[in-house]
């Protein structure tokens, strides 16, 4: 009855941290979209990458076993420094061109194209199912375009970009955790990069900048830090493959904010392109999770 009941305390905080997670993730894209419709990307990614290079070495400071952020795999983590500096301006622009929920449909296709490419790059199996998912995917984002694809514009173009980009980072990302055990590294390094090459773009950009909408960079920063730090404690609770359908939650939020903050009424096209990409999503967490029919526990990469 105890081990019952600290199983299930187990789970419910898991899940918690998990609608914490996409709702902290999701106000940090709001903020950006939000920059982005008065400023250029380099103006937000200075100071944001600053403060979130500077809270992870705090936070290895402050640990009971420090462990700096040196790394065991340089050249991979230049790739992932590299693929999140270009995939962060994707995706700043993405926002200012296209409805605040519509981005995420591209950003659920980040896992998908990733587990399909994880065979040919990092050498492990892929089955038939992540083809079938990738391409439940694919039909999912055509939703937007219902009277075809010369309907797609230079935002879908630049979103699209965003998530090759993305799973570029993301299989970096793969490829360091099952050789380095340093999780703040992979904070550290790629948020770095980003406050460096920005801060050499500002000279170029720049925008004088009230103290209200430094306030907000700042804020999202702290957001940004705290979502990826709820993350690891959820990781910790559950297993990868129950998490990740639950992260699906942050379509709602995008809607939620999109309607209440920039005033977008998403259409159902939209929200029926969304249902595909996030059942192509949890299709692929289940044949994960159960290859066989039986349940199988996934140690999450990262």
């Amino acid at each position: 009855m105890i081990a019952a009941r600290a199983a299930g305390a187990t789970i419910a905080v898991g899940v918690g941290l998990t609608v914490i997670y996409t709702a902290l993730i999701s106000s940090a894209d709001a903020i950006t979209k939000m920059f982005a419709a008065s400023y250029a990307a380099p103006q937000l990614f200075a100071l944001s990458g600053g403060i979130v290079a500077l809270l992870a070495v705090l936070v290895n400071r402050a640990g009971p076993n420090p462990r700096g952020v040196a790394t065991r795999c340089p050249r991979a983590m230049a790739i992932r420094s590299i693929a999140t500096v270009l995939g962060a301006g994707a995706f700043f622009y993405a926002f200012r061109l296209l409805p605040f929920a519509e981005v995420f449909l591209f950003i659920a296709m980040i896992p998908l194209i990733t587990a399909l490419l994880s065979g040919p790059v990092l050498g492990e199996a892929v089955r038939p199912q992540a083809w079938g998912a990738v391409c439940l995917g694919m039909i999912g984002l055509l939703c937007l375009a219902p009277r075809g694809l010369g309907t797609f514009q230079l935002g879908h173009a630049v979103a699209l970009a965003a998530v090759l980009l993305g799973t570029v980072s993301m299989m970096a990302s793969r490829y360091i955790g099952l050789r380095d055990g340093n999780l703040l590294a992979q904070v550290f390094w790629p948020n770095l990069a980003l406050a460096g090459v920005s801060a050499l773009a500002l000279p170029f950009v720049w925008a004088p900048m009230g103290l209200g909408d430094l306030g907000w960079a700042v804020l999202y920063a702290g957001l940004l830090f705290a979502a990826r730090w709820v993350l690891v404690g959820a990781l910790k609770a559950l297993p990868a493959y129950v998490i990740t359908p639950l992260m699906n939650l942050q379509f709602l939020w995008m809607v939620a904010i999109g309607a209440a903050v920039f005033g977008e009424v998403p259409g159902t096209a939209l929200y029926l392109g969304a249902a595909l990409v996030i059942t192509a999503g949890a299709w692929l967490i289940y044949d994960q999770a159960f290859p066989n029919g039986a349940a199988r526990k996934v140690v999450p990469a990262e």
